[in-house]
């Protein structure tokens, strides 16, 4: 087995330990592990700095440094995005699922592809494509909230 391909397969491991829904559920590994941007940033199409409502993190402007489903749902507002009922694939339309965990604090997000596929940043791991499902429970808990915009 090759060094890249020893890699992925211990990725895949790691991946289906730490979010069991992905077990049963199709799944890509899409990028290598950075550490440049994290999973709030990448839902919002940025791939150049770490998304977070706390110093020293980027936060958009106007928007409380809250770690709230509605401080959360604010922050994507400030992209065009706004609240809808759905994670449902819909033409011409992008959406953003926001996880929280029980206690109601946002632990992930995940953007819709074109394809109905989701695609998320890992934390400073890998970014993947997924389905909706495939990563809620024990770590990133469940959808708070849908956000969607007219797809560009």
């Amino acid at each position: 087995m090759g060094e890249r391909e020893e890699t992925l397969f211990l990725s895949t491991a790691y991946l289906e330990g730490a979010f069991p829904g992905l077990r049963n559920t199709p799944y890509d590994i899409t990028s290598p592990q950075t550490p440049t941007y994290n999973c709030i940033a990448w839902a919002a199409g940025d791939s150049r700095r770490w998304w977070w409502p706390k110093t020293p993190y980027f936060w958009p402007e106007g928007i409380p440094f809250e770690e709230t489903l509605d401080a959360f749902v604010r922050a994507y507002g400030t992209l065009g995005y706004v609240r809808c009922d759905t994670g449902d694939r819909e033409a011409g339309v992008e959406k953003i699922a926001i996880y929280i965990s029980a206690s109601g604090i946002p632990t992930h997000a995940a953007r819709q592809l074109g394809t109905g596929m989701w695609t998320s940043k890992l934390g400073c791991e890998h970014d993947i494509a997924h389905t909706v499902d495939g990563l809620a429970g024990r770590r990133y808990g469940r959808i708070g909230a849908f956000v969607c915009r007219p797809r560009e």
